[in-house]
């Protein structure tokens, strides 16, 4: 029943989540950047920081702003526009001069940033409610997939030339591109029908704001797993290797169960979904703040089971969410709730390192155990008050998405 229903997906749609899978496995310049930097220009530490932190600004932006566009040009141009314009940014970064690298940085985060919205919004809009979750989970797995093939290929082409990392970004950027324009339905130009602007439509529907505030919390706390979750891996005796196969163990679950996951729990409530995963993630983060006390092999397993309990918390709270917050969009704002979605889902890039860090360095016995606690307060305050916010709505909003589903193409300009 699951294959038949990928099946039924849109050919178009299919295609673009190909596309996913091939830009991901090749999405490998983030990854590597710091490491180029130093070893292959020979930037300090400091420096090369530096320009990272640049990127990840850039990022930021482009994650806040690439909705925008998308809305008032068509998300189809601007998700086009973002690919190329980063593959660019790509192909360039080894023929820019060591001074300019940071300014290049930056500016390749805010097209690589701009692009992820408003591929989101493309895959909310082509499906009814009753199956957004299904597509945005479908549409995560393709990413993942990719990204069990990328680094390890990354690493391989960095050991014979480090610009040839770059190149294959850059390359696949342009595949996934060509793909987007050349199968995606250029639908007629969506017009908003609502008069306010985006932040009193945002006021106006409360579950909105309370699920992002949440999400920049669990995002925030949920990203120790990358910051602090190594150093304490590394100061219980554990292997650096052990780490990697961990995370890989996390994309291979995503894989295989996100989406048939995402089809199992079609009918239930959004936000209870959701504050089930921020449970779950709490309840993974507080098996990390144990694992001090244990053997190196009992931290082995209990990191082990960690990662599979944040990780199932994961399949649950974020494709409900992006799917949550492209439904609650009015009409014509569908990539501008999908950006303030993206910057939100990614604020834990940047809060994670420097809090988590400097909690780690003076306290690390608490840091565990107080991110947990706060994805679990973020469930509860989601399941409390998120759902009041959406029944305040009059019935004709509440029903947008589901208008919106019968014209499912006209955001793909």
């Amino acid at each position: 029943m699951y294959w038949r229903r990928i099946a039924e997906l849109p050919g178009w749609l299919k295609a673009v989540m190909a596309g996913q899978l091939v830009n991901s496995a090749g999405a490998l310049a983030w990854i590597y950047l710091t490491l180029y930097l130093v070893e292959d220009r020979g930037m300090s530490a400091g420096e090369a920081g530096f320009a990272a932190a640049a990127y990840g600004v850039g990022l930021l932006g482009g994650n806040l702003g690439g909705g925008w566009f998308g809305d008032r040009f068509g998300l189809r141009s601007a998700a086009v526009a973002s690919q190329l314009l980063w593959a660019v940014s790509c192909a360039a970064m080894p023929f820019v001069p060591t001074a300019g690298l940071g300014v290049l940085a930056a500016v390749a985060g805010l097209f690589g940033g701009a692009s992820r919205p408003n591929l989101s919004a493309l895959v909310a809009t082509a499906l009814p409610d009753s199956r957004r979750r299904e597509g945005i989970a479908l549409s995560r797995t393709a990413s993942n997939a990719g990204f069990t093939i990328g680094p390890p290929l990354g690493g391989l082409l960095a050991a014979f030339d480090f610009s040839l990392v770059f190149v294959l970004d850059a390359v696949s950027s342009l595949v996934l591109a060509v793909i987007v324009w050349r199968f995606v339905p250029a639908g007629r130009r969506t017009v908003a029908r609502v008069s306010a602007g985006l932040w009193r439509a945002l006021l106006r529907d409360r579950s909105v704001v309370v699920l992002l505030a949440t999400i920049v919390v669990v995002d925030t706390v949920y990203r120790q797993v990358f910051a602090t979750m190594p150093l304490l891996l590394r100061d219980a005796g554990s292997p650096a290797v052990a780490y990697g196969v961990l995370i890989g163990l996390s994309s291979v679950v995503i894989v295989c169960c996100e989406a048939p996951l995402a089809v199992r729990l079609r009918g239930h409530r959004a936000f209870r979904v959701i504050a089930v995963g921020f449970a779950l993630v709490g309840s993974g983060l507080a098996v990390l703040g144990v694992l001090p006390a244990l053997g190196v092999l009992q931290v082995l397993a209990g990191a082990t089971l960690a990662i599979v309990v944040i990780t199932a918390g994961e399949m649950l709270y974020k494709p409900t969410a992006t799917a949550y917050v492209a439904d609650a969009a009015p009409e014509g704002m569908v990539g501008r709730y999908s950006s303030l979605y993206a910057a939100a889902s990614i604020s834990g890039m940047f809060l994670a390192p420097a809090l988590g860090g400097s909690a780690y360095e003076h306290a690390p016995g608490l840091l565990f155990p107080v991110a947990a606690g706060l994805a679990l307060a973020a469930g509860v305050v989601l399941a409390l008050v998120g759902e009041r916010g959406r029944a305040a709505l009059p019935a004709g909003r509440q029903d947008d998405g589901r208008a919106r589903a019968d014209h499912a193409v006209d955001a793909a300009q």
